[in-house]
């Protein structure tokens, strides 16, 4: 799937050649980087990895001759939140995508504390200190801007199972809603995105054995296409599919209903 080149003109012509990419290195994360550059923009894109950050950093110039500037931290930590910011001061970025993230199952009195404070320092804190940066930078410079954040369709109800995961993805649909409505008049456009599974490390990482399973490819060029269009996105036949098919459930219902697919996915953890 590739972008039109209408959809890439009017992206340069709003927010400018640089966009933001954190979790670039895995999942819908890398599809995305790799279909801006693709589409000529230049871009910042942020790992833990060091090695699979270089391999996509050297991948988007050598396809596409586009500036890359790699910036190797874990999201989860302040000085590396920082590190980003402090790092990016003299660009004009104009799309950030706050992409990074991750997630965790199982039974909630057996959780490693710490990993689920790690997630949510990455999930939640982390988000809010950059669009946070991102929004005041793109309104001192009096520059359009968009931002991009990560939701999930386990954000919309509890979901049994992996309740602080899905606690966490509630945070971010409902700070992106808001900042929709809020930003707009000063000229930057927030868009969250839901996606249903998708095929990534994401599931190893979360300890989830899922099926049905989303592509990358279906749904970073959604994604990039909603950008200064929707608030909200539910990228994905399948995402669209589920959240729809719940619409009219009311929502106690969909909490056990969520919580008996993601006992699906975690039934393995039992054995």
């Amino acid at each position: 799937m590739k972008l039109s080149s209408k959809t890439i003109k009017r992206l340069k012509s709003k927010y400018g050649n640089w966009a933001l990419v954190t979790g670039a290195t895995s999942g819908i994360g890398r599809e995305i980087a790799l279909k801006f550059g693709e589409a000529g923009f230049n871009l910042v894109i942020t790992g833990r990895r060091e090695l699979a950050l270089n391999e996509i950093s050297t991948q988007l110039f050598e396809l596409y001759r586009v500036e890359v500037l790699p910036v190797k931290g874990d999201l989860s930590k302040h000085q590396d939140v920082e590190k980003l910011i402090e790092g990016t001061r003299h660009l004009n970025i104009g799309i950030a995508v706050l992409n990074a993230g991750y997630g965790t199952s199982g039974k909630f009195t057996s959780a490693d504390l710490e990993q689920e404070m790690n997630m949510l320092d990455l999930n939640c804190r982390a988000l809010l200190q950059l669009s946070h940066h991102f929004a005041n930078k793109m309104k001192t410079q009096g520059q359009k801007g968009a931002i991009v954040m990560m939701s999930s369709i386990v954000a919309f109800q509890g979901v049994p199972n992996a309740a602080h995961y899905a606690a966490t993805k509630a945070y971010v649909q409902s700070l992106g809603e808001a900042l929709a409505i809020e930003l707009k008049p000063i000229g930057i456009d927030v868009l969250t995105a839901a996606p249903g599974p998708v095929k990534s490390g994401f599931a190893d990482r979360a300890n989830m054995n899922m099926d049905l399973t989303l592509k990358p490819e279906a749904v970073g060029v959604p994604i990039i296409e909603a950008i200064g269009r929707r608030n909200t996105l539910l990228p994905g036949s399948l995402t669209k599919f589920l959240v729809y098919n719940l619409r009219m459930t009311p929502r106690w219902a969909k909490v056990l209903i969520m919580g008996k697919v993601m006992s699906g996915f975690t039934k393995h953890q039992a054995a």
